[in-house]
């Protein structure tokens, strides 16, 4: 077994809580007879655990792809430790609902981005600024094939695509599909300690990327994803979070689930108003009647089911001077007056749905507010009409 990989293997395996050690060493299926009364809260027991499993797969032989894939179920324990983009797929109008396929999508993908990146390496293209949607460079799928078909991209060119990707699949719950792309160059091994992750489920218009630090990779990713999976066009939606089960309740509409919560605490809808028992009775029936109105208004805008989780909802709001005396430096102005607000909480969407029934807040609260999950974004632009 290469050093590298060994080192990669190390590295992974003590990322892993010790409480997690045996599930997920398990669920790796590399994993071979090891007392599991090894493991302990002690670091040195686990260094000592560690340095057997590199024993072991270093007599199997172990490759990269098996530590790429130890990696992937890591990631799928500690998903939230990412943050995720969410981009949506369109088919061409008219077309065909197609059979899919998933050893051929995998094959697929794997050879459409490796020819994609080779090809962006060969003839790079001049750098431009990058719009705020990814359609501007994610489309016309169709041709990038034919030329990545034909000519010289058609040769045997394994040795060299090989040092410019490795990529790794796993099937999780829900048929979904995992997919881990470590990147390199003409001249350099893929780092594999800086991979970029894409979840896809088949049959879907919805994939989930990983954010990475290589930004023009992910024009090429999107094109091998739209390809494989036959679609005609990808675009990067205003929706993120680190919340990976989040945005899929939300762009699938599974609302009515629960979902990891920040705490145990008693929401404050539920909390008492805090009412002097020597209180007029009329003023507590007012208060009665008012709070039944604000439950009834809260449920019909969030329903009566734990909100998805998410973190944030920015707004940017661009807009001009406007007065009638049309005087003073800010109507003299012409670029617009922008401003950036952004709301966060460890459950954004659940602190919405309590301010009203507690006070903080009238009811009903802003659309901009109450949209998020039917509008499937938490990055709101606001202009002038």
């Amino acid at each position: 077994m290469d050093e590298t990989v060994a080192e990669f293997v190390k590295r992974t395996i003590l990322k892993i809580p010790v409480a997690e050690m045996m599930t997920i060493l398990q669920a790796w299926g590399f994993y071979l007879k090891i007392n599991c009364r090894r493991t302990s809260t002690s670091g040195e027991r686990k260094e000592s655990l560690v340095h057997d499993l590199v024993l072991l797969c270093e007599e199997k032989r172990a490759r990269v792809s098996d530590a790429a894939l130890l990696d992937i179920i890591y990631t799928q324990f500690h998903r939230h430790q990412k943050v995720w983009d969410v981009f949506q797929m369109t088919k061409e109008p008219g077309g065909d609902i197609d059979l899919f396929d998933m050893k051929q999508f995998k094959s697929s993908f794997k050879k459409i981005l490796q020819r994609a990146l080779k090809m962006a390496q060969l003839y790079p293209a001049k750098e431009a600024p990058q719009s705020d949607s990814a359609s501007s460079h994610m489309g016309n799928s169709a041709r990038l094939w034919v030329i990545l078909s034909r000519g010289p991209f058609a040769c045997n060119m394994s040795r060299v695509i090989n040092f410019l990707v490795s990529v790794t699949f796993r099937d999780a719950e829900e048929n979904a599909v995992w997919i881990r792309i470590a990147w390199g160059t003409q001249y350099r091994k893929p780092n594999q300690y800086k991979p970029t992750y894409v979840v896809y489920y088949p049959q879907t218009p919805y994939a989930f990327i990983s954010s990475s630090q290589l930004r023009s990779s992910i024009p090429l990713l999107g094109q091998a994803l739209t390809i494989a999976s036959k679609h005609h066009r990808i675009v990067k939606m205003d929706f993120r979070s680190r919340y990976l089960d989040s945005l899929k309740a939300i762009v699938f509409e599974q609302y009515n689930q629960t979902f990891e919560t920040h705490n145990a605490t008693t929401p404050l809808q539920e909390r008492s108003l805090g009412l002097d028992i020597n209180m007029d009775s009329r003023i507590i029936h007012e208060n009665r009647i008012e709070k039944d109105r604000v439950q009834k208004i809260t449920e019909e805008v969030f329903g009566d089911y734990p909100q998805p989780r998410l973190e944030f909802a920015q707004y940017k709001l661009e807009t001009k001077f406007k007065s009638d005396l049309n005087r003073g430096i800010l109507a003299e102005r012409n670029e617009p007056l922008r401003c950036l607000v952004k709301f966060s909480s460890p459950n954004l969407l659940e602190a919405l749905k309590s301010l009203a029934p507690a006070g903080i807040a009238d009811a009903p609260l802003s659309p901009l507010l109450t949209c998020i999950p039917k509008k499937r974004m938490n990055y709101f632009k606001i202009k002038d009409k």
